[in-house]
């Protein structure tokens, strides 16, 4: 994600404290925060796609897939 719209949650989250955000303002951290959350799940299945298992024997074993998923 860009540092300007990490910049840009930071700075509705700050002001969130000092006020009520508007309808606009929340609708604008709402995206913003879905769009950090969905970059940062699939950076974390990219890196645990690649990620193997070593086992005292020296086998690799390539982590396997939980079923069901994560909750949205």
């Amino acid at each position: 994600m860009e540092q300007k719209k990490l910049d840009r949650i930071n700075a509705l989250a700050r002001l969130a404290k000092e006020r009520a955000l508007t309808a606009e303002e929340l609708a604008e951290r709402d995206a913003l925060r879905r769009e950090y959350l969905d970059e940062w799940r699939a950076s974390t299945i990219a890196v645990l796609e690649n990620t193997y298992v070593l086992t005292p024997d020296g086998k690799k074993h390539k982590l396997q897939k939980k079923t069901g998923g994560l909750p949205q």
